[in-house]
């Protein structure tokens, strides 16, 4: 046989072999991008559909095709903060957190979407500074371009930043390229830029705080399972409270308005009807568990589901304007020749926003919610549950106290916060160390444990280069994303005049 065995043949043979892999593999990579022009495109054939015959047709259009790739680019980075830690810590799946995620998005964005936004975006410029209807479109395009952009490079490169502070600063550049620096009002912008430091801080802190006492009155416990029954109903209890208290501040605000001492009164309400739910439900699921930490974590994963639910929820109701303000902005505009300070979102733009994020997430989320989940510090139900419910808790204490915030700060801050406590904890711990020295029958210590700094350095739980990364997007987002839209606002309104 081996007379016929042609090795010329053979490498030609395996050389189509490979190239039929390699392109394969070139067009599953290209069908998300396929996916994604393809709504983007739709999204202008239906805005061309409504305006069909009127003189702004073609500038709604490209608006149109600009907003979408907005909410798409929304949909890969900030979404993941939601469902990440989640995932993260195996309490659902991939494809289970992207399909819970996508629903509650989208039904939060058209259910409970603010249906009127300000245009000037939470007054960063002046609105006489832009009255000119030309001038005005022009902004809004290059603030929408600029921003998507700037997202779009910044899952790129594996880093969740706040499309807030994107839009905010695409505003910006472009009010400045249109009006000069006294257009902007510099306080507001003092706020947000605080903002970097209080979001994340708070957020962290808040996680930290919780996992500690999960550990202590749970975790590093004789009897787990008697110290869980106890406690995590209190816990989920707190969290449907936070949660309730958050839902009925950001949530709901297109159905009903309701200010801080009512959502404090549903989110006590919540919590007590939560711990009268959950006693004998945790009572019923800790029957036959083994007295050891696994078992705890099989006690905290509905609740992170749900969590992760009722954060999607809030974020496509906040969120969608960011993707839709500047588009609706641009279709009043173009709609009826004058600029408004506020306008009311047609649906057909609400729906672009809502299904752009939750196809941004099916089609390119996974890689920012492996971020989030996994590659910053490793997470179990326990430490993602106190993620979630610092979100939740952050957002509640910034707005009684008037603070802007961004939820990926706080996400993300979350996650580096129990990242760090953790390596704290084990360092320093007397309680951990005991509990551990006694586990391993060497009885406890009185002193507190030493350890060297190769030891110390090797147990280092957070990821130090994501961190760095991250901290320096959320930095230069806004300044990067005004310098973006005010050089895009120079080449565009010459074409809208």
């Amino acid at each position: 046989m081996n007379q016929y065995h042609k090795p010329t043949l053979d490498k030609d043979l395996d050389k189509l072999s490979y190239m039929g892999e390699a392109t394969g593999s070139l067009g599953k990579r290209l069908v998300a991008p396929g996916i994604g022009l393809l709504f983007v495109l739709v999204c202008g054939l239906v805005a061309t559909l409504f305006f069909f015959d009127s003189p702004g047709t073609y500038i709604v259009a490209v608006a149109a095709v600009i907003g979408a790739y907005m909410a798409l680019n929304i949909g890969a980075n900030d979404v993941a903060n939601n469902v990440g830690p989640a995932v993260g810590s195996r309490a659902m799946s991939m494809l289970t957190a992207l399909l819970i995620a996508a629903v509650a998005e989208s039904a939060g964005a058209l259910l409970a979407g603010g249906d009127v936004v300000g245009t000037i975006s939470k007054g960063i410029i002046d609105p006489a500074a832009v009255a000119n209807p030309a001038v005005f479109m022009a902004a809004m395009m290059a603030a929408l371009i600029s921003s998507a952009l700037w997202i779009n490079l910044a899952t790129w490169i594996g880093a969740p930043v706040s499309t807030t502070h994107a839009i905010v600063g695409g505003v910006m550049g472009a009010g400045i390229a249109a009006a000069g620096f006294a257009a902007v009002s510099w306080g507001t912008m003092g706020q947000i830029a605080a903002s970097w430091v209080i979001s994340p801080l708070m957020g962290g802190v808040i996680a930290a705080f919780f996992l500690y006492l999960i550990k202590v009155l749970v975790v590093y416990r004789d009897d787990k399972i008697a110290a869980a029954r106890r406690w995590v109903p209190v816990f989920i209890a707190v969290m449907t409270g936070a949660f309730a208290t958050y839902l009925a501040l950001k949530g709901v605000k297109k159905l009903v308005e309701i200010d801080m001492p009512m959502a404090l009164l549903i989110g006590l309400g919540s919590a007590i009807a939560s711990l009268l739910i959950t006693r004998p439900y945790v009572a019923r699921q800790s029957r036959g568990l083994e007295n050891k930490n696994q078992s705890l974590r099989k006690l905290f994963k509905v609740p992170l589901v749900v969590s992760a639910a009722l954060l999607s929820f809030a974020h496509g109701a906040n969120d969608v304007a960011n993707a839709v303000g500047p588009l609706a902005a641009i279709v009043h505009t173009a709609g009826f020749g004058d600029v408004a300070s506020k306008v009311e979102i047609p649906l057909w733009v609400m729906a672009v926003g809502a299904f752009g994020i939750s196809f941004g997430l099916l089609l390119f989320g996974p890689k920012l919610i492996n971020m989030v989940g996994q590659q910053i510090t490793k997470l179990n139900p326990m430490r993602a549950f106190c993620v979630a419910l610092s979100a939740a808790l952050t957002v509640i204490v910034a707005s009684a106290l008037g603070l802007p915030v961004s939820s990926t700060h706080i996400a993300v801050g979350a996650v580096f916060g129990v990242g760090f406590f953790r390596e704290w904890y084990t360092a320093n711990s007397l309680r951990r160390f005991n509990y551990v020295m006694a586990k391993n029958g060497r009885g406890p210590k009185p002193t507190r444990p030493q350890r060297n700094r190769e030891e110390m350095f090797r147990r280092k739980l957070v990821r130090r280069a994501h961190f760095s990364t991250i901290v320096a997007a959320w930095v230069i987002t806004v300044p990067a994303s005004a310098l973006l839209s005010a050089g895009l606002y120079l080449l565009l309104v010459p074409l809208m005049g």
